[in-house]
């Protein structure tokens, strides 16, 4: 029986997985028992504090592993990145028509996403701990919860997209973990088998060359001290503000500056996924520029 170009479109691209309320739920109680145990051990005792804490971690881990294992069907596997490239692909279309006062709310807008965010934050933190410990004794990072930090990550690069770390689409970013067909997407290809002792010195250690080039990306280039504390605009922070002030003057976001800022977050990005202990492939020194990973660029030589 004949299809629809609409019909072929759809069953290529089935819609994705809904996150589930239930284990969303289950998590954020996991933080909110997490983050008060530290209150507890002050006032009501070490016992009481400890067990509130244990309760809270396993409740975090039980809702992380259950959002991932919602993703399973479409996780990647590899050793390497494809053609040589590194096996985390982070990519970006830039939006034709972006308006040119819109970058001056974006901030706002995005505060359902940040608040969201915060709570997957401390999951993010707390599963790679236990993704570690696994690692150390099986060399392999539990699925479930790796698909829950890749979506974690891709989350969080569609709001930077969109907000804070890009100003690239108008396009409001959707409230999942899965993969979807908004204009910036985020990537990790699953390692079958990990080293069991370079999870004990990758994130600190090995990861430190990056660290440093990272703090100097996104650290403070300049700072004033105040009562309040220290305030600073980071390198990436300032070429997104050149971009805006240019994009609200002329309406045109620069394609120069597009494909500098996309080459940083790209960097940042392989960072944080070779620090959060999710592949043993050291990330390579260099700004790969552009909307599109190397792997995704037909006839790119390595």
């Amino acid at each position: 029986m004949n299809t629809t170009p609409a019909e072929t479109f759809a069953q290529s691209n089935p819609p994705p997985e809904k996150m589930s309320a239930a284990h969303m739920f289950v998590l954020i109680m996991g933080d909110l028992l997490t983050a008060g145990s530290l209150a507890v051990f002050a006032n009501s005792g070490v016992l009481v504090g400890l067990s509130m804490l244990v309760a809270g971690l396993a409740l975090i881990i039980v809702g992380a592993a259950g959002l991932g294992r919602r993703m399973l069907s479409s996780f990647r596997q590899g050793t390497h990145g494809a053609g040589g490239s590194y096996p985390a692909r982070l990519e970006g279309q830039l939006d034709p028509h972006l308006t040119r006062w819109m970058w001056l709310v974006k901030w706002l807008l995005a505060i359902p996403h940040y608040f969201v965010l915060a709570f997957l934050g401390i999951a993010f933190v707390v599963v790679t701990v236990a993704a570690g410990v696994a690692i150390l004794f099986t060399g392999r990072y539990p699925a479930s919860l790796f698909q829950f930090t890749v979506g974690v990550m891709r989350w969080n690069w569609r709001v930077a997209f969109y907000a804070n770390g890009v100003l690239g689409t108008d396009h409001y970013p959707p409230f999942t973990l899965a993969h979807t067909d908004y204009p910036a997407t985020f990537e990790v290809d699953y390692a079958e088998k990990l080293s069991h002792w370079r999870v004990l010195v990758k994130s600190w250690l090995l990861a430190l060359p990056h660290l440093l080039i990272v703090g100097v990306l996104t650290g403070s280039i300049w700072s004033s001290s105040t009562e309040g504390g220290t305030n600073g605009m980071s390198l990436l922070g300032l070429l997104v503000f050149i971009t805006a002030v240019i994009l609200l003057f002329t309406g045109v976001y620069r394609l120069g500056l597009f494909n500098l800022i996309m080459g940083i977050n790209r960097w940042i990005y392989r960072t944080i996924t070779y620090t959060a202990l999710m592949r043993d492939d050291y990330p390579p020194f260099r700004l790969d520029q552009g909307p599109l990973d190397p792997a995704a660029r037909p006839g790119l030589p390595t």
